[in-house]
C-alpha cells in the first residue's frame, strides 16, 4: 500500500465525492476511482460506500482513515526530524497531557529553552490517557504527562511535584458554594457530569462507595471548558481538578474541593529505549535539570 494512495483515500474521504477529490488533488476522476479500486481489491475490503450525492465509509474504511491519518502524520513527523539534522536545532516537540496544572511546568521549560532555540516549536495536545498513550505508543507524541492511577511501568517515568485537587465546580448562586468544601456523601443528591476518564479510572467508584448511594450522572465530558459551559447554563455539577478553569473576577463559577480529599498525582513519561530528535532531546534534559533543581529554572 502506497503512502501517496493512502493521501488519496483521505482525501476521498474529507471530500466525500471522488470528483472533489479529484479536483483538490489535481488528478483525473477516472484516475482517482482506478487507484482507490486498487486498493480496495488488494486489501480484499469495500472502503466507500458510493451514493448519489455523496461517498461515505464502510466499518473497514472507518479504521483505514483514523490508521492512514496516523501513518500520514508518523510520516511527516519523522520527515521533519530528518530533514532538521544541521546544526541549527529547530524542529518541533509533541507533548500529551490531560487537563492539569502540571502543564505550567512544561510551559516553564519551554519559555526557558525558547531564549537559547527559538526554533523549536510546542504542541501540547490534551486528552484522556487511554488516547494519550495510543500517541505515545505510536510515536505520534515525544512525551506524555499521565495523571494518576494510569499505568506507567511501561514507559520511561518521572514522578513530578504536582498534585491536583479534586472537587465540584458549581455555580456561584448555588447553596453549596456557601461551603468551604463538599463531603462526599452530599454528591449524591446531585447532578453530576464527570469527566470521560473519571468513568473509567476507578475515582467514581471511590465517591459512590465514600456518598452511600449511587451517584446521579446527567452528563460526561473530554474537555472541563466544555464541562464548564454546561455548569454555568445550570446541567449540573462538574467533578473535576482545581486550577483549571478560572475562577476569579466576573465568572459565574466558582471550584471547592472534595473531602475527604481526593488528590491526584502525575507522572511526565516517554517510550523505553526512545531515539529522540534534537529538539525533543534538548527538552528532555531541560526537563530533568530543572527536576533535580526544584523548579528553579
Amino acid at each position: 500500500m502506497e503512502l501517496r494512495v493512502l493521501q488519496y483515500f483521505l482525501a476521498v474521504a474529507r471530500e466525500q465525492s471522488i470528483s472533489k477529490a479529484a479536483e483538490s488533488l489535481h488528478l483525473s476522476q477516472p484516475t482517482l476511482s482506478r487507484q482507490i479500486r486498487d486498493m480496495e481489491e488488494e486489501l480484499g475490503k469495500q472502503l466507500l460506500i458510493r451514493g448519489n450525492r455523496k461517498i461515505t465509509l464502510t466499518e473497514e474504511g472507518r479504521i483505514l482513515r483514523k490508521r492512514a491519518e496516523e501513518i500520514i502524520n508518523l510520516v511527516q513527523k519523522t520527515e521533519k526530524e530528518i530533514t532538521f539534522t544541521d546544526d541549527t536545532v529547530r524542529g518541533d516537540v509533541y507533548i500529551g497531557t490531560g487537563e492539569t496544572e502540571g502543564v505550567r511546568l512544561l510551559a516553564r521549560v519551554a519559555k526557558e529553552l525558547q531564549k537559547v532555540y527559538p526554533q523549536i516549536h510546542y504542541h501540547i495536545v490534551s486528552g484522556d490517557s487511554m488516547d494519550i498513550m495510543e500517541h505515545l505508543d505510536k510515536g505520534l507524541f515525544d512525551f506524555a504527562i499521565l495523571l494518576d492511577p494510569a499505568d506507567v511501568s511501561k514507559y520511561e517515568a518521572i514522578k513530578l511535584p504536582y498534585k491536583d485537587i479534586t472537587g465540584v465546580l458549581m455555580r456561584k448562586d448555588s447553596p453549596l458554594a456557601k461551603k468551604e468544601r463538599i463531603h462526599t456523601y452530599e454528591l449524591a443528591a446531585l447532578p453530576l457530569i464527570v469527566s470521560r476518564q473519571q468513568l473509567k479510572n476507578g475515582i467514581l467508584d471511590f465517591l459512590t462507595s465514600q456518598s452511600g448511594t449511587p451517584l446521579n450522572i446527567v452528563a460526561s465530558y473530554n474537555l472541563i471548558f466544555n464541562a464548564s459551559l454546561m455548569v454555568d447554563e445550570g446541567l449540573g455539577y462538574a467533578i473535576g481538578l482545581d486550577k483549571i478553569i478560572n475562577t476569579t473576577g466576573n465568572t459565574n463559577l466558582t471550584f471547592r474541593p472534595i473531602t475527604p480529599p481526593v488528590e491526584i498525582g502525575m507522572h511526565f513519561v516517554w517510550k523505553k529505549y526512545q531515539v529522540f530528535s534534537k529538539p525533543a532531546e534538548i527538552f528532555l534534559q531541560k526537563m530533568l535539570t530543572s527536576l533535580e533543581n526544584n523548579l528553579n529554572i
